[in-house]
């Protein structure tokens, strides 16, 4: 599940500000993340809820709070429709497969109900991996 970065970004970016639940939820929900799926990063920047900007092409100075550093097999596995088991979610990847999660960690578990809500929107978006 495949697709060109600016269209997938395009794409995950829409589906993230109109998930329900993140919307219903969101209002607090501001942070940076860094995808890093080996060969293409991307850095989402969250405001309220909303995506602001994604990066598609980060430099290495670029700042985000938190990354999720896995093999591209790695996301391709997380974006399938069913994936599967320990490619559900990021707990069970980091625990027994090949998912790092570095940086502010603090940043990612007051955000963790969201964040999990968009990193599933992987399901629908593919990764650009």
């Amino acid at each position: 599940m495949s697709a060109d970065v600016k269209t997938w970004a395009s794409k995950y970016k829409s589906l993230t500000n109109n998930d329900e639940t993140i919307q219903a939820m969101g209002r607090y929900y501001t942070c940076t993340f860094m995808f890093d799926m080996g060969e293409r990063k991307v850095i989402v920047e969250m405001h309220d809820g909303k995506v602001k900007d994604i990066n598609t092409d980060p430099q290495p100075l670029d700042a985000y709070d938190f990354a999720l550093r896995a093999s591209a097999q790695t996301w391709r596995e997380f974006a399938k429709p069913m994936p599967k088991p320990m490619y559900h979610g990021i707990w069970a990847a980091s625990f027994r497969k090949d998912l790092k999660l570095e940086g502010n960690l603090l940043v990612l578990m007051q955000n963790l109900r969201n964040f999990t809500v968009q990193f599933e929107l992987l399901r629908k978006s593919g990764v650009p991996v």
